[in-house]
C-alpha cells in the first residue's frame, strides 16, 4: 500500500500524475475512439470500434460501464450527468471526468454570471457552465495538470464555445484577482488538497460580495481509521482526503462564508468505498471498524455557502 506523501508538494505531484494519465488516455485515443466509448457491447476505451456512432448510447451510459480505466467501475464517478447534458458537450470531456457530483446542475447558474471551476479536468463542468451563463457570462477552469488543460482546450474548440478560459495553477493560489467571479464550483477536487482551509480562503477571495460557493465533494461523517488516511490509493480515490462534515463547516465559516449548507446527495456503502480505491486499507480493518467507521460514513455532498455582501 502506497502511503500519502508527507510534503504537500509531493502529494500535489502524485495527484497531478494520476490525473495526467487519465487525460493522456483520452488524448491518445484515435479520433473515432474519443468520440464515443460506448457501443452495443458497452466496451471500454481500449475496445472501441471506429464504426461506432458519434453519440453516447443511452443503454451504455445508464449501465455505468462507459468510462476511462481510471474510473472504470468506480461507484463515486459514474452516473453523474443526464443524457441531455452529455449531448451538449464533446464526449471526450465526459471521458476525462472524475468528479463525484454535478455542481452545474445544483449551482443555479444565471445568465451573465462569471463562474470558476476549481480543478476543471477535461472541462465538462466549465463547458456546461458556459452554456448556462450564456454569451453575456463567462466560465473559467483552473487545473494544474498540463494534459488535462490540453484536453479541456481541445474540447472547448470542438464544442465551439467562446466564453471560456482555462487557467493553469493550483487551487490553493487561484490566479485571478479578488472579487472577480460570481460563483465558485468544483467537482470532487477540494478533498484532494492537503490545505483545504487555504482553498476555501482563496475561493472567498475571488468571489464578489454576495457570490456563491457551490461545490460537489466527498465528505465523511465521523472519524476515519488512520490506515485509510495514510493510503494514497484511498486519497486519489477521493476517500482518505475527505473532510469531516463539522470540520468542513468550520473551515468555511473561518474563511468568512455565511449560510453554510451541506446536502447529502449520495451515501456510500462499505463495498463502494472498497471499490473506489480503498481496497488495500479496508482489508486491514477489523469487522467492527468496517461497520462502525466506514460503512455509510462517506457521502457525496453538495456544499453551499455565500460571501456576505458589503
Amino acid at each position: 500500500m502506497q502511503t500519502v506523501p508527507q510534503s504537500d508538494e509531493q502529494l500535489r505531484q502524485e495527484v497531478s500524475a494520476r490525473y495526467a494519465r487519465t487525460a493522456l488516455q483520452v488524448l491518445g485515443a484515435p479520433a473515432e475512439s474519443a468520440t464515443s466509448c460506448c457501443g452495443p457491447s458497452c466496451c471500454g476505451p481500449s475496445e472501441v470500434a471506429a464504426t461506432q456512432p458519434a453519440t453516447v448510447s443511452q443503454a451504455c451510459c445508464e449501465s455505468s460501464c462507459c468510462s476511462t480505466d481510471a474510473s472504470q467501475g468506480n461507484p463515486i464517478t459514474s452516473d453523474l450527468y443526464t443524457q441531455m447534458e452529455l449531448g451538449e458537450i464533446p464526449v471526450a470531456a465526459a471521458l476525462a471526468s472524475l468528479g463525484c457530483g454535478n455542481p452545474t446542475a445544483l449551482a443555479e447558474l444565471l445568465p451573465g454570471e462569471k463562474v470558476l471551476d476549481l480543478g476543471s479536468g477535461g472541462g465538462i463542468d466549465v463547458l456546461l457552465s458556459a452554456k448556462r451563463v450564456g454569451p453575456t457570462g463567462f466560465a473559467y477552469g483552473l487545473d494544474m495538470t498540463d494534459p488535462m488543460l490540453e484536453l479541456a482546450e481541445r474540447n472547448r474548440l470542438e464544442a465551439g464555445i467562446e466564453n471560456v478560459r482555462f487557467l493553469k495553477g493550483i487551487i490553493e493560489a487561484i490566479p485571478l484577482p479578488e472579487n472577480s467571479v460570481d460563483v465558485v464550483i468544483s467537482n470532487c477536487v477540494i478533498n484532494l488538497s492537503a490545505d483545504k482551509g487555504q482553498v476555501l480562503r482563496e475561493a472567498y477571495r475571488v468571489l464578489t460580495p454576495g457570490g456563491r460557493f457551490a461545490v460537489s465533494d466527498i465528505v465523511v461523517q465521523g472519524d476515519l481509521p488512520s490506515v485509510l488516511r495514510r493510503d494514497m490509493e484511498s486519497w486519489a480515490g477521493y476517500v482518505a482526503g475527505a473532510l469531516e462534515e463539522d470540520t468542513y463547516r468550520s473551515l468555511l465559516h473561518a474563511a468568512g462564508f455565511i449560510d453554510v449548507e451541506i446536502e447529502v446527495t449520495r451515501r456510500y456503502s462499505l463495498d463502494e468505498v472498497d471499490q473506489s480505491g480503498a481496497s488495500a486499507s479496508v482489508a486491514t480493518l477489523s469487522p467492527e471498524e468496517r461497520e462502525r467507521a466506514v460503512d455509510g460514513r462517506f457521502i457525496s455532498a453538495f456544499v453551499r455557502a455565500r460571501k456576505p455582501r458589503i
